[in-house]
């Protein structure tokens, strides 16, 4: 029989990834905030060394007044584009998302640091895969012509 041991158990990540295969992740044991957004934001600059352009979906830590306000009083290093609602497939991270958990369907973290180190751990693999994370942007691509096709 399973027992329940607390409450909500999570590890979030938020990922920057380069067209050119590179993938820079930040892992959290809580759900994603504004604080968190900016911090990471913080972390991608200085390790990128360029200014970022940014593409968001529509998830409320992105749109905050206080996220919002961080990425005004640093236009030089930020610029901000936004998804259509519900178009995942458009989003190169997602499918970075969507890699990392199919990695991840069979594993049995007995821990919420456990779950972390797993993350960390099939984050890093596929660190090691640009090839990976590029064949992300053309399917994103693919499916923006799609999309513009359509409409």
């Amino acid at each position: 029989m399973l027992q329940r041991v607390s409450k909500r158990r999570e590890v979030s990540s938020i990922v920057a990834i380069t067209p050119d295969g590179r993938l820079y992740a930040r892992h959290f044991r809580t759900s994603i905030s504004s604080e968190i957004v900016i911090s990471a934001l913080r972390s991608f600059r200085r390790r990128i060394g360029t200014p970022l352009l940014v593409v968001w979906d529509r998830l409320n830590a992105h749109r905050s007044k206080l996220t919002s306000a961080f990425i005004a009083a640093h236009p030089q290093d930020f610029a901000v584009a936004y998804l259509p609602a519900y178009a995942p497939e458009l989003n190169p991270e997602e499918q970075c998302n969507a890699f990392v958990k199919r990695a991840m369907e069979n594993a049995l973290p007995r821990s919420v640091a456990d779950l972390h180190r797993v993350a960390r751990r099939e984050f890093a693999r596929l660190q090691r895969r640009p090839e990976m994370i590029v064949s992300f942007f053309r399917h994103a691509v693919s499916r923006l012509q799609d999309f513009r096709e359509d409409h």
